[in-house]
């Protein structure tokens, strides 16, 4: 998941990148509000953290003009995390349409939960876990597996062992399943603007995860020109 982190403060920005690194969001920061509309007219981003005070334009009037008519990011859940904690300041953020606020100091469990919670009603589920087909990825244990038998729901878990990167690449996936994942997106969430690896490196992490999703009846499928998307092997398939 990429992230924009708008932040002045630099050790505290570089204490919540890192938190959030660990935890395998792809994390982009920025030190004001200016720079933040800027990159936000011509990139996207799954969320966003906002400090209200910041230089210049506070975060109340970026978030404002976030939400304005005709931004890219109108949708984006939106995340205040601030020292401000004064009633009318929490009341401000909401109504400008912030999804979340927490006050400074914050405790890291409850910020990484706090955002899966609203990664999970951005996207329309109910639960930390995600599902397709015979997959199961439980994004509050960190941990991975596949029914063995194929069925949804049914047959014994199995552990999928997955590394820091395969884990991003599938969670995208499954977030986005059964629709496809551009291999734009996907190496955004991985890396976002710090250009660790290549684009040819995204090929690398998803024949890793083909060679481990193929025995439990998941196909990670490349389309062509564009990227790709999981599918459920029936015999149908297979033969075909």
């Amino acid at each position: 998941m990429r992230l924009l982190l708008v932040e002045d403060d630099l050790m505290v920005a570089s204490g919540i990148k890192l938190g959030l690194t660990d935890a395998g969001y792809a994390v982009d920061w920025v030190s004001s509000a200016e720079r933040a509309l800027d990159v936000l007219e011509h990139e996207s981003f799954d969320i966003a953290i906002l400090d209200i005070g910041l230089p210049g334009m506070d975060g109340l009037e970026l978030l404002h003009r976030m939400r304005g008519k005709g931004m890219a990011c109108t949708g984006m859940p939106v995340l205040m995390l601030t020292a401000r904690d004064a009633l009318h300041d929490r009341v401000r953020g909401l109504d400008l349409g912030a999804d979340d606020y927490m006050v400074k100091p914050y405790e890291l469990p409850e910020l990484l939960a706090r955002l899966r919670a609203l990664l999970r009603r951005s996207q329309a589920a109910n639960s930390a876990v995600l599902s397709f087909g015979p997959l199961v990825l439980d994004t509050a244990a960190r941990s991975a597996g596949a029914r063995l038998g194929g069925l949804e729901g049914e047959g014994e878990l199995h552990s999928i062992d997955l590394g820091p990167r395969e884990w991003t690449v599938l969670e995208y996936l499954l977030i986005h399943a059964p629709k496809p994942a551009s291999k734009e997106k996907l190496l955004q969430a991985l890396t976002g603007w710090d250009k660790e690896i290549t684009p040819n490196a995204v090929e690398v992490y998803v024949s890793r995860l083909r060679a481990k999703l193929e025995p439990y009846g998941v196909a990670l499928r490349s389309i062509r020109g564009f990227g790709y998307r999981l599918d459920v092997q029936t015999q149908e398939t297979e033969a075909a």
